[in-house]
């Protein structure tokens, strides 16, 4: 069970699901935890395919509702709510110091509002548009296996916040978890990739050189997005998924 811990931890983190009771997490055992995220990947997606399987009687729009509804609640917003925040503080036009002291505000703004606005739309359109359920279930495996390079490429610029904590672990055998990517969907995998990549350079630009939690959390949304429009993408006709 002891060994266990890291699991727990990071699937209490990242999802509303109840788990066992494991306080006073160590900084080793928050390190190691980051090895997890691939594995609870697995398990939003889970949730992600139950949700639809049992929406099938509705009609495309209204099931893909559910399905959303059910991919945020599972998260607890987390996710989103740093794309919210980090809309506000990457778009706006201040130096990377004002960026900051804007993340760290509860707040959220214009761009918050209209940003989050339109991915909620474009991530129901997606889920709509009837991509095929392994690349729903690996959609929030992708995300989080691709938030692992980031936390060892791009240096906290908030050394006491929750992404600084979990850096510096060794997460390359949680690799084994994200290995079914390879095989079932190669090409969205390797989109997701170039986006959330992409996205980090960006916004350590935008911030002074580093990333932050909610940036973390930005991308993590907008990737498993990147990766849905990617499996429609190799579905469409003369093409093959992967």
């Amino acid at each position: 069970m002891k060994r266990l811990r890291p699991f727990w931890f990071a699937l209490g983190f990242l999802t509303t699901l109840p788990v066992p009771r494991a306080e006073g997490a160590t900084a080793g055992e928050l390190r190691r935890s980051v090895a997890w995220y691939p594995l609870v990947g697995w398990v939003v997606g889970a949730v992600l395919v139950a949700t639809a399987a049992l929406a099938q009687a509705w009609s495309p729009g209204l099931a893909a509702a559910l399905v959303l509804a059910a991919w945020l609640a599972v998260t607890g917003m987390l996710h989103f709510d740093g794309l919210l925040d980090s809309a506000d503080a990457l778009l706006a036009p201040r130096a990377p110091a004002e960026r900051l002291r804007i993340l760290a505000d509860v707040h959220h703004g214009s761009f918050a509002l209209g940003v989050g606005a339109v991915f909620l739309i474009l991530k129901w359109q997606a889920i709509a548009a009837g991509p095929d359920l392994w690349a729903l279930a690996l959609a929030p495996v992708a995300a989080r296996t691709w938030i692992l390079p980031l936390l060892g490429l791009f240096p906290s610029v908030r050394p006491g916040g929750l992404g600084a904590s979990a850096r510096g672990g060794s997460w390359g055998w949680g690799l084994l978890f994200a290995a079914p990517l390879v095989l079932l969907a190669p090409g969205p995998a390797a989109a997701a990739g170039a986006w959330a990549l992409g996205f980090a350079f960006w916004s350590s630009r935008r911030l002074g050189g580093g990333l932050t939690g909610d940036v973390y959390g930005a991308a993590v949304e907008t990737t498993e997005l990147v990766f849905l429009l990617a499996a429609l993408l190799w579905r469409a006709p003369g093409m093959t998924f992967g």
